[in-house]
């Protein structure tokens, strides 16, 4: 009896210990019986990947991390075990990303050109490739959820702050301001307007004397083309004198004109330079205005003006019905 109890409790150990092999084997998903091939891949960082992560290609769980060693170099190498009948792609890399939001990780073996268009992935992988030490694979490794959320925080912190000094700078002071200049500019415009609308009279009675004085002109060219027609016939019976003080007539009508012509060029520099100093003098005097300079300024930039005008007239109007209410008091009649 004693001995069937040790053969039972033998049966039970040695079936506890295979139970534990097998889960261990399960759990580090040992392959059994299985051929399997080692691929190589190298890392300046695998972040939080460990032994045991899957191994995908193509979207299809081809295998599991082995190992990882990190090099005196600095460089770290993970060895994946893949099914022997996998094929690597052409030119193959391997990026490393988590898998889920609960910390797992996963070795993606792609082609180079498929590779995430992230300027620090590339770089990782181009330095990996540029050490070209054995059959080692070029890695590289996506930022984590930590990382990315530290990013977001940061963003998140700029724009606050960017719109804190926003709303600082365009207080209400500021768009008071802005109200004040829109206000001087159209000012500014409606004189200019009235300003260009003279001028433009200005222009258009200049525009007329010059077309009167034109034909002034053609007349006399006129007048002296039958002038010229006629010399050779007058030479004859006596008129080179009339034709002569004819001529004298016209150049001195051509001089009027003339002196008509500078006149009112003159007059056309001087509206000018009228315009140009009423402008130069009115910027000059809201420049002022909007600096505070002068009593304008200081009752439109200065709000004590209108604050104590406000008070004295509350004042006189407490004092008015104060002395209606108690005339006697402030009132004194007296009939002798």
């Amino acid at each position: 009896m004693k001995r069937g109890n040790d053969f039972i409790v033998g049966l039970v150990v040695i079936g506890s210990v295979v139970a534990i092999v097998l889960f261990s084997l399960w759990l580090s998903q040992a392959s059994l019986g299985s051929k399997e091939k080692d691929v190589v891949a190298r890392f300046t960082d695998v972040g939080n990947a460990k032994v045991g992560n899957s191994v995908v290609i193509r979207g299809v769980q081809a295998g599991r991390i082995q190992s990882i060693e990190l090099e005196t170099t600095g460089w770290v190498l993970v060895k994946m075990s893949l099914d022997q009948d996998i094929k690597l792609p052409s030119n193959p890399v391997v990026v490393l990303s988590e898998s889920s939001m609960f910390g797992e990780w996963q070795a993606t073996i792609m082609e180079r050109s498929a590779a995430p268009d992230d300027a620090d992935v590339q770089q990782q992988l181009a330095q990996s490739a540029a050490v070209g030490r054995g059959n080692a694979i070029p890695g590289a490794r996506l930022p984590d959820i930590a990382q990315l959320t530290a990013v977001a925080g940061r963003i998140a912190g700029d724009m606050s702050r960017v719109a804190d000094r926003f709303q600082v700078a365009f207080d209400d002071r500021a768009a008071a301001e802005l109200r004040q200049s829109i206000r001087n500019f159209a000012d500014l415009s409606a004189e200019l307007e009235r300003t260009v609308r003279s001028q433009s009279q200005s222009l258009s009675q200049l525009g007329a004397d010059v077309h009167k004085t034109v034909g002034t002109i053609n007349a006399t060219a006129v007048a002296v083309q039958r002038t010229a027609d006629r010399v050779d016939s007058s030479t004859s019976k006596g008129q080179i004198h009339q034709i002569m003080d004819n001529v004298g007539q016209a150049s001195e009508d051509i001089k009027v004109t003339s002196h008509d012509l500078r006149d009112a060029s003159h007059s056309l520099m001087a509206t000018q330079q009228q315009l140009s100093s009423v402008l130069t003098h009115a910027d000059s005097v809201l420049g002022k205005i909007d600096r505070g300079q002068g009593s304008l300024g200081m009752m439109v930039n200065d709000p004590t003006l209108y604050q104590n005008g406000d008070a004295l007239l509350s004042q006189m109007r407490e004092l008015v019905a104060e002395i209606r209410a108690h005339p006697r008091q402030y009132l004194s009649v007296k009939i002798f």
